[in-house]
């Protein structure tokens, strides 16, 4: 069956388009959406999501009430940095290629296409609502975090150390994207402290200074054991009791997914997700945990004391999220409050554990 057009913006997505993708899909048979109301969702930083109501000519068992779509940044520097990293094309790719073979819970892709040239793409994507939305600003609870371990485990074990994901050139791109992204550390870190001068600790603004010479030794390392690495696992891309609490948790924006270190995912969404006290109280155990899970889910040979001490070393990434991602995108209030807060909790990691020792940095 014919697919529609790549849609570039939600205004190109009507009743009509809907009809002919959910078609090709196999998801409501030869019934006709009649109408298809949008509303914007989220709070995508490269990417705009949208969700559409939808009613149909006909009862069709199965058929979504409500599908979320995916788009381009309307803003042009997000839309700019999401093209030159390669962002979207690594979650659609995502959604076509890796979706299926970990256990993380995701939405179901109903529709994935990207144009390479244009970087025009659409996601059309299962409604994981009604569902509870994680905020980065507030936190989130022992329990959620308990939650996340277990997906963060879900999401690295099926693929661990499978060398077939170094066959994949969206996935493993690292000599195309990290080599420019470390040239451009030292302006970016110039910004980031010009903007936030007076605002983010001393002691912190120090550990961001040592961030370029870390990043050398860290993205070059691979002793790590490989695996699906989210890269921006954190708690406004998640959404916990979807569906009306039938599944715990769902993750969403894989526009970061790359072949890395699965440690990296969960250091950086407990740098970012839980108070410092708390984080601190409570980090040996949620990384018990999940460690415990990559073990029922059949990881072999990787010990706790070599999980425990990888967490201590990929605490980098938090501090480098939230420091570039500051500079990359569209500058609004609560962008200002998230990175800070990203920040924050990413440095005070990384001084607790001197994660910047590993580095020789």
């Amino acid at each position: 069956m014919m697919t529609p057009a790549i849609a570039a913006h939600p205004d190109q997505v009507d009743a009509a388009w809907l009809t002919q993708a959910l078609r090709a899909a196999g998801v409501i048979g030869d019934a006709t959406v009649t109408t298809a109301t949008a509303k914007a969702v989220g709070n995508g930083l490269v990417g705009d999501s949208f969700r559409f109501s939808l009613t149909y000519d006909r009862a069709v068992p199965g058929a979504p009430a409500s599908v979320v779509g995916k788009f381009p940044a309307a803003d042009p520097s997000s839309r700019s940095s999401g093209a030159a990293l390669s962002l979207y094309l690594r979650e659609v790719s995502f959604y076509r290629e890796l979706a299926g073979s970990v256990g993380i819970i995701t939405p179901r892709p109903w529709f994935a296409q990207i144009d390479p040239a244009t970087q025009d793409f659409t996601l059309i994507l299962e409604d994981l609502g009604p569902a509870r939305a994680g905020d980065q600003l507030t936190g989130c609870s022992l329990e959620d975090a308990g939650t996340a371990m277990l997906e963060a485990a879900a999401l690295h074990a099926p693929r661990w150390g499978d060398p077939a994901l170094e066959q994949l050139a969206w996935l493993n791109s690292r000599d195309t994207t990290v080599t420019p992204i470390l040239s451009m550390l030292p302006p970016v870190i110039a910004a980031f402290k010009d903007r936030y001068a007076g605002q983010l600790e001393p002691e912190f603004m120090a550990v961001v200074d040592r961030l370029p010479a870390a990043m050398t030794g860290y993205n070059a390392d691979r002793s790590f054991p490989l695996t699906v690495q989210h890269g921006d696992f954190r708690l406004d891309n998640i959404l916990f009791d979807i569906q009306g609490g039938t599944r715990r948790m769902g993750t969403l924006d894989w526009q970061t997914v790359t072949l890395g270190a699965g440690l990296t995912d969960v250091s950086y969404f407990l740098s970012a997700g839980l108070p410092v006290e708390l984080r601190r109280q409570n980090e040996r155990d949620l990384v018990d945990r999940y460690h415990d899970e990559l073990l029922r889910l059949g990881v072999r040979d990787y010990g706790r004391d070599q999980c425990w001490r990888d967490y201590q070393r990929t605490g980098l990434h938090g501090v480098f999220m939230g420091v570039f991602s500051a500079i990359a995108v569209e500058r609004t209030e609560r962008g200002d409050a998230l990175f800070l807060t990203m920040t924050r909790g990413a440095c005070a990691q990384a001084l607790d554990h001197d994660t910047f020792g590993f580095w020789n940095a």
